[in-house]
């Protein structure tokens, strides 16, 4: 409601069950540029070196670590790439963006994650966080020194710790899971989480499901939109959607 610009990109790659939301930052058009090779890079990366995302149709737990490895280098590729740019075009210095990637093979979800997107497992009527905001408040409520009410309002609450770009290699988290009819998997960026709880989010999507999107974006606006906002949500063997 209040930027001019979006700095948010995503993707949404049904043929390839591949799903990304970037979030990028830095001045003089540096976010949008960011977040934007940010998800051109990593689905290249995935496209050229499949043989990390096709072990079998369903892989098993002893293939896990080669998908995780592929979704990290392609997030790196990614960094390298947003890096390499803003050495080449000193206004855009400082650069990057977060990253939350979804790859679905078979029965399982694979995860790579930096920054402060989420990704998030609606699952019977609940739903699970399965990525760590990689920011300064979520640090101060791992160690104990803030609850999540006292960070919903802080002043720093914007400020991550890791971002794709900045340097040319960031430390990536992985995660993979069992997915199962009707499972909604939902990615987005800090301006829909930024004002919306999870139990809200919860809510919508158990009364709404794949259609909560436009609700979900729109109450967010609502309260404010002083951030753009991306979100995807996936069903689970069925279909996507996606809204920004």
């Amino acid at each position: 409601m209040l930027r001019s610009n979006n700095q948010d990109a995503l993707l949404t790659d049904d043929s390839s069950n591949l799903y990304i939301v970037a979030d990028g930052m830095g001045g003089h058009a540096g976010g949008e540029i960011a977040s934007k090779v940010c998800i051109e890079s990593i689905r290249d990366f995935c496209k050229e070196h499949q043989s990390y995302f096709q072990p079998s149709n369903t892989p098993n737990e002893s293939q896990f670590p080669e998908v995780r490895q592929g979704l990290s280098r392609a997030v790196n590729h990614a960094c390298a790439k947003i890096y390499e740019r803003a050495l080449e075009e000193p206004l855009l210095k400082g650069m990057g963006t977060t990253a939350t990637v979804l790859k679905i093979i078979g029965n399982n979800a694979f995860v790579a994650h930096v920054g402060d997107s989420r990704l998030y497992l609606f699952r019977s009527g609940f739903l699970y966080r399965m990525t760590h905001d990689h920011s300064l408040v979520s640090e101060h409520i791992r160690a104990g020194l803030l609850t999540e009410e006292e960070a919903a309002f802080h002043q720093l609450r914007n400020v991550i710790t890791r971002s794709v770009g900045y340097q040319e290699e960031e430390e990536v988290d992985t995660a993979a899971f069992k997915v199962f009819p009707n499972d909604i998997m939902l990615l987005c960026s800090d301006g829909l989480h930024g004002k919306i709880s999870d139990q809200e989010i919860a809510t919508m999507l158990k009364d709404y499901g794949l259609k909560a999107v436009p609700k979900l974006i729109a109450l967010a606006n609502e309260r404010g939109g002083d951030d753009n906002i991306s979100v995807i949500t996936v069903l689970a063997k069925v279909s996507s959607r996606s809204g920004r």
